[in-house]
């Protein structure tokens, strides 16, 4: 991939078009498929006036900060963790090109999520359009979340058979992350403190039936929603700090056709019999974890 092109941000002029909205054009020095690909999207995408858009494959970012925080959003968020992530686990780009749209403040991303997308957004911080191809972001609630949906589209990629726990897990663990010697590591974040709470309420469910909820369950259930984002989350968390993520997930997607929820393999992973034994250890390493918070 030819820097030029990597780097590439394209500053949009004043010329308008009749639908109120500006055509992106630009010369590409390209030498792939892929760069010409991106190319072929860049010359299809109309944004409004005032956008900056900066090709950071396999994505395009899109914002209506000035151009060079646009730029350094597009390297310093977007690249860095892409590169990590791939290095870690994925082997293949999203399959389709996802736009980042980036959006200044609340006003902004309420605002532009209407008119571009047609939609209300039901979160302050961003999310998803399948619909669209867009990750659509208020990023002024800062990168975790960015980070979090970039996860997504290369586990739909690289492993089309994920369960939501896993899913989200994987992708919550980095909301808060940092770089440790050119590895992504998350961090103990907010979801922390509610299932502390949770342990200490004696209200987790077992590994078994977490990693046994359907979508619907685990997304569906209004009361245990950030529950069971927390506990996967640790979880996640807990194979990372004893070096046994990365394994974990290369058996998983290994062996998806005959664990499907990931259950035998997280006991053969973490050498475990007996799980209940193992989840009372866990819930006193997270306890353990109140330090990190102070």
């Amino acid at each position: 991939m030819s820097r030029s092109f990597t780097n590439l941000v394209l500053h949009l002029g004043a010329a308008m078009l009749a639908s109120g909205t500006m055509a992106l054009s630009a010369e590409f020095a390209t030498n792939s498929t892929s760069d010409t690909t991106l190319a072929k999207h860049l010359a299809r995408l109309r944004v409004p006036e005032g956008f900056a858009a900066v090709v950071q494959p396999p994505f395009v970012v899109l914002g209506d900060e000035p151009p060079d925080q646009v730029r350094t959003r597009a390297t310093n968020t977007v690249k860095w963790a892409v590169d990590r992530l791939k290095r870690e686990y994925f082997p293949r780009d999203p399959a389709e090109i996802i736009d980042i749209w980036l959006f200044r403040d609340q006003t902004s991303y309420t605002n532009h999520a209407q008119v571009l997308f047609h939609d209300t957004p039901t979160t302050p911080f961003g999310y998803y359009s399948a619909e669209h191809h867009a990750l659509i972001m208020n990023i002024a609630t800062g990168g975790g979340t960015l980070v979090h949906e970039i996860v997504h589209p290369f586990l739909r990629t690289n492993f089309p058979e994920c369960p939501a726990w896993f899913n989200e897990g994987l992708a919550s663990l980095y909301e808060q992350s940092a770089d440790q010697q050119g590895h992504i590591r998350g961090l103990v974040n907010w979801r922390f403190k509610g299932l502390e709470r949770a342990i200490k309420d004696g209200k987790t469910i077992s590994f078994q039936q977490l990693t046994a909820t359907s979508d619907s369950e685990f997304y569906g259930s209004a009361g245990n929603y950030s529950q069971y984002y927390g506990q996967a989350r640790y979880l996640c968390y807990y194979l990372q700090e004893k070096g046994l993520l990365k394994k974990f997930y290369h058996e998983f997607v290994a062996g998806a056709k005959t664990d499907p929820t990931g259950f035998r393999t997280l006991q053969r992973v973490l050498g475990e019999t007996d799980m209940a034994a193992f989840q009372k250890k866990w819930e006193k390493f997270i306890l353990g974890l109140r330090k990190s918070e102070e």
